[in-house]
């Protein structure tokens, strides 16, 4: 029996991964599925139930370091290991930090509590059970993790930490046999852009980046599970986000242009008005 853990499994990537596993594994899975919408993860579990596979359902705010070591605990008494954890809660966020009030940067405060350290304390309290399995760290990044994206300063900042994070993270755990692999998704088919924060701190409601090539969620998890199963150090989901790589190595400057073309016009920095 191989048993996942996967936080932010109520919808989009998450709730995808688990119902690709469930299908691929059947009987032979044991999938923990964590959030904070209580409802959206039932009817995952029930949709789950009948493919055969066994299914817990741990409501978790992963912004709280004791629910998180609780998901663990928990995951560990019902069935006795842990193989795989996913770590994909998330929120996303598009504002230029310029256009942020002063009164309204506690927000990105809260993301990276959400982002980070949502992935840092789960990851942490998994350690010893995973060294038993010699299991695997999948962290769910995002292309802003890998590069700067213009209005997405908030959210950059908290992926390329936990892209840090696990890079460091990697060699640590060698010794002890635990992959990690860092996952780095594009503009995938889902409503994180237009549930993330704006400026003000409340959601965006609109994507602020150019969606005319989204991938489907499906192929988006197809892509990280063969990715995590095959202990990959890091999964690069597009051709032109690995061109986008190594052509930042040698002209930067041509990423920067990239990366703003990828932004919708009327939501690209304008230039900061002057005190008097």
């Amino acid at each position: 029996m191989e048993v996942t853990i996967i936080t932010g499994a109520s919808d989009g990537i998450g709730a995808e991964a688990a119902r690709q596993i469930a299908l691929r594994d059947g009987s032979k899975a044991a999938l923990v599925l964590a959030a904070r919408n209580v409802d959206k993860l039932q009817a995952l579990a029930a949709q789950l139930d009948q493919s055969g596979c066994k299914v817990l359902v741990v409501p978790t705010d992963v912004t709280d370091r004791k629910a998180c070591i609780a998901l663990i605990e928990k995951t560990a008494a019902a069935f006795g290991q842990i193989d795989t954890l996913i770590v994909n809660a998330g929120m996303s966020a598009h504002a230029n930090f310029a256009e942020i009030k002063p009164d309204d940067l506690q927000w990105m405060h809260d993301l990276m509590e959400l982002n980070y350290w949502g992935s840092v304390w789960p990851i942490h309290a998994a350690l010893p059970y995973l060294a038993k399995t010699k299991g695997r760290i999948a962290a769910v990044s995002s292309v802003a993790g890998l590069i700067g994206v213009p209005g997405r300063t908030a959210y950059s900042s908290t992926k390329f930490a936990l892209s840090g994070f696990c890079e460091a993270l990697r060699s640590e755990l060698a010794p002890s046999s635990i992959s990690v692999t860092i996952v780095y998704p594009g503009v995938v088919k889902t409503d994180i852009r237009k549930v993330g924060y704006g400026a003000s701190g409340a959601a965006l409601g609109v994507s602020g980046v150019r969606e005319d090539d989204m991938m489907s969620v499906q192929q988006a998890v197809e892509l990280m599970l063969e990715g995590i199963s095959r202990r990959k150090r890091e999964v690069l989901m597009t051709r032109q986000m690995r061109f986008g790589r190594w052509l930042k190595l040698i002209a930067p400057h041509l990423v920067d242009r990239m990366a703003l073309k990828a932004i919708k016009p009327e939501f690209r920095p304008k230039p900061i008005r002057s005190r008097d």
